[in-house]
């Protein structure tokens, strides 16, 4: 009988998987079924550029039919259940799939931490409507405010995400001439927190030079329809910041969807534990990307980046065939290959392996950062696409 495999999630893991399984499995072996809530594959690392420009959606969302062989089945659905036991997956329309093996690649939601009021009243940027939502905000609080009295917009949580955004609404702000003053809020005491202080000064710099306003040092611990409040306890007041537009990009954690899928998982942030072939604590059942805590030894656990998501989307392709037929798994180990950080229309590169040196920006920052998503765009759909992208990137 031949094997029922069921991938479910279109991000970077999800795609890359699909892809690498495909050129993995020989005729025959195995039948799979790609399961997503989007029929789009969705370039996640730019889309900050929406929030400046809506009209990229074209050029960083491409289409399943485009990634999938034609033999692979796609079912349209967000996943609601996971019948461990029963081997079957639930979308929220009834749909159900049965599977011998399931890999586990729906990425991650935004942490909020408890931070009250948080939720309610910022925007987060996990896909295309949020980046869209921001846009649209950036438009009314910039038509409703002067030069006197410019646009409050409050970034919240100054890693990757964040530091993107905030270049992008300065370029937004720059391009238009709207009356906005930009703040990059991060608890830690740099931005970029836990990375090269080379990299760390670097990024400080362009972000002052595109007039972002950086706190650091306390952290958000309420917000408000117009207040966010910083620190604070005690014996102190909170400071108090007024905005138009808060965006939050502080941190991330599991689906809820998990929660009732048998598989361990941890506690607190509600990812899988998987070893470092992807295996869970169900055989039948692998997990890779944010959605997975994936084991790297010595207690560490896979960076959540586009990056490491790319390279072991190889490798648990390659074990979903070796699971269907019976053989040994392979181990991933990620590679950092070095960081390229955007800051609107500049970028930062860092450690970026065959460089001679370990922090650059210019023109070569620049177009590294456009190669790299064009690469990725181009290996999962096509050079035509992928040129045809970048200079949007």
């Amino acid at each position: 009988m031949t094997s029922q495999v069921v991938v479910v999630g279109s991000g970077y893991a999800g795609a890359g998987t699909v892809k690498a399984f495909e050129s993995a499995i020989g005729e025959g072996e195995a039948e799979l079924t790609w399961v997503s809530e989007h029929d789009y594959h969705l370039v996640l690392h730019e889309v900050h550029r929406a929030i400046r420009n809506p009209a990229v959606e074209e050029k960083i969302s491409i289409p399943v039919e485009e990634i999938k062989s034609p033999e692979t089945d796609f079912v349209q659905g967000r996943v609601v259940d996971v019948d461990a036991d029963e081997r079957v997956v639930e979308t929220d329309d009834g749909t159900t799939v049965d599977y011998d093996y399931l890999l586990l690649a729906v990425g991650s939601s935004t942490a909020f931490f408890g931070i009250e009021g948080l939720e309610e009243h910022a925007h987060q940027l996990k896909g295309l409507d949020d980046a869209k939502a921001i846009h649209d905000d950036l438009r009314e609080a910039a038509t409703d405010a002067t030069q006197s009295e410019p646009a409050q917009v409050l970034v919240g949580g100054a890693g990757l995400s964040g530091i993107q955004t905030a270049g992008e609404i300065a370029e937004y702000r720059d391009k238009h001439r709207a009356p906005i003053e930009i703040k990059l809020i991060e608890g830690m005491d740099e931005i970029f927190p836990g990375q090269d202080p080379e990299i760390q000064g670097a990024l400080r710099k362009r972000l002052l030079d595109a007039d972002v306003e950086i706190l650091t040092g306390d952290f958000i611990s309420k917000a408000d329809e117009d207040t966010v409040y910083l620190g604070g306890g005690e014996d102190e007041e909170p400071d108090e910041l007024a905005h138009d537009v808060l965006i939050w990009t502080g941190g991330i954690t599991g689906q809820p969807e998990l929660e009732n899928v048998d598989v361990e998982k941890d506690d607190r942030s509600n990812r899988v534990f998987a070893e470092s072939d992807f295996t869970t604590s169900d055989e039948h059942v692998f997990a890779i990307g944010d959605t997975a805590l994936v084991e790297q030894g010595d207690d560490e656990v896979a960076p959540p980046t586009a990056q490491a998501a790319w390279q072991a989307a190889e490798v648990a392709g390659e074990n979903l065939a070796r699971a269907v037929r019976g053989a040994p798994l392979q181990s991933w180990t990620h590679e950092d290959k070095g960081t390229v950080v955007s800051v609107g229309d500049t970028a930062v590169a860092h450690g970026v392996q065959g460089m001679p040196i370990s922090t650059f920006g210019g023109t070569g920052a620049k177009l590294l950062k456009k190669a790299i998503a064009t690469r990725w765009i181009a290996k999962v759909s096509s050079a035509g696409r992928g040129f045809n992208a970048f200079g949007d990137m």
